[in-house]
């Protein structure tokens, strides 16, 4: 494959500016810098989605928690926790009073 001399690049500069103008290229040069930015972060990303979920995969799960002492046979926060009365909505209580 051949390289591109010192002639033409200055050929290919030369096109560019008359096909797209010196205004537009500054915009242009920024978005394709800024595309490759996030091209390279995200490869960046993805190189190491991969080391971390070997690690977590050989990670032994937790010990399972002895039972609660001083229960009296009934579980979940329901049983923890008195009953309470249900609110009333503020309108209701307008009127009660």
């Amino acid at each position: 494959m051949p390289s591109l001399g010192g002639w033409e690049i200055v050929i290919l500069v030369v096109v560019v500016l008359l096909l797209f103008g010196a205004k537009k290229l500054p915009d242009m040069a920024r978005s394709v810098g800024q595309s490759a930015r996030i091209f390279k972060g995200e490869m960046k990303g993805m190189k190491n989605d991969g080391k971390t979920e070997e690690p977590a995969a050989k990670q032994e799960p937790p010990a399972p928690l002895p039972p609660a002492q001083g229960t009296t046979g009934s579980t979940g926060p329901a049983a923890a926790e008195p009953a309470r009365p249900a609110e009333q909505p503020a309108e209701q209580r307008e009127h009660q009073q």
